[in-house]
């Protein structure tokens, strides 16, 4: 076992419903005796450390980035408080919220459970782009008005065949939209960080070349994390290179599009339309034009949500915590591919 994870007892910090839920399996990792669970509590009264902890969702629960609930803030502050703290791992697929870049920055390993909800979030952004395609807002809102209104009526929607989706981040969600949307007869492009990668079917380009696509792109889809380089990547200028026809999908992170860009541009009719699951504030402000706008689907960051979805997240952090104990290398961790 290298040394930094040679702990006689590792002192694991996690809520008190996960550590009830997970007793069994790491026993069966540490042994019964083998491992000493931490309360936030315990951490607070500086009667104890932590060299490994785990975020579950239970802990976020309906906290946002912005808006941090007080029981949520309470494991953060002991999060930061536990000074031998070497691996957090985190229930959701990015690590972006300003606690854990703290301790990232502190040298922490910050793993996460990219994966678990990849299928769960692909379906959902494949959900928005068909609903946007066959003109579903439309047609449930002649539903509500009980007003028969067929295409012949309305304006004929044109094809997908045909049509080009450009896909930027190429992770397990990337991947699985972009077999998808072949399999229905889409061109697709891949923005990543090498146009020197090679992806089946498609034309792979760069960052430094996206707004290059941007052109005869119909379907943009956002599946990236929030870097320094996406923040902002779909930009009032990236908008604009956009033709009036094309559609958005983003179901990445808010802050990947110039938010208030993206509201003129659907208002004015230089953007058919678009699905969205994340937004630059969360909750969405009530005020915010986008709940209104008929050619907006606008879900509560939701896209990554199951019945099945609690454990999958639970089963990455086990996973990780036999890898752990056995010296080996851990997956997902942040800052590398």
């Amino acid at each position: 076992m290298p040394a930094e994870h040679a702990i006689t007892k590792p002192r694991i910090l996690l809520s008190d419903s996960t550590a009830l839920e997970l007793a069994d399996q790491i026993a069966a990792i540490f042994g019964r005796d083998g491992y000493v669970r931490v309360s936030a509590e315990a951490i607070h009264a500086g009667t104890a450390d932590a060299d490994i902890s785990f975020v579950s969702r239970d802990i976020t629960s309906n906290s946002t980035k912005q808006n941090i609930l007080p029981s949520t803030q309470y494991f953060y502050d002991a999060l930061r408080a536990a000074k031998d703290l070497k691996w957090l791992h985190v229930h959701s697929a990015g690590a972006d919220r300003q606690v854990f870049l703290d301790l990232l920055a502190r040298g922490v390993t910050v793993t996460t459970s990219s994966g678990a909800s990849a299928s769960l979030v692909a379906q959902t952004a494949l959900t928005g782009l068909l609903s946007l395609a066959r003109r579903f807002p439309q047609l449930a809102a002649a539903q509500r008005a009980h007003e028969w209104a067929p295409f012949f009526k309305t304006g004929l929607p044109p094809d997908l065949e045909g049509q080009t989706a450009t896909i930027v981040g190429w992770g397990p969600i990337g991947q699985k939209l972009g077999a998808w949307l072949t399999a229905i007869g889409l061109n697709v492009i891949v923005v990543r960080q090498s146009a020197e990668s090679l992806v089946d079917g498609a034309t792979v380009v760069s960052f430094a070349n996206f707004e290059n696509v941007l052109p005869q792109t119909d379907w943009l889809l956002l599946a990236c994390p929030l870097t320094t380089q996406t923040t902002n990547l779909v930009s009032a200028q990236a908008l604009s290179r956009l033709k009036p026809s094309a559609h958005l999908i983003n179901v990445s992170r808010g802050a990947v599009v110039d938010e208030q860009a993206l509201i003129d541009a659907l208002q004015h009719d230089r953007l058919a339309g678009a699905y969205l699951d994340v937004f630059a504030q969360e909750p969405l402000p009530v005020a915010s034009p986008l709940w209104d706008l008929k050619n907006v689907i606008a879900t509560p960051h939701t896209a990554g949500f199951s019945d099945g979805i609690l454990q999958r997240m639970a089963q990455m952090f086990v996973q990780n915590l036999a890898r752990w104990q056995r010296g080996e290398a851990l997956v997902n961790i942040v800052g590398k591919t």
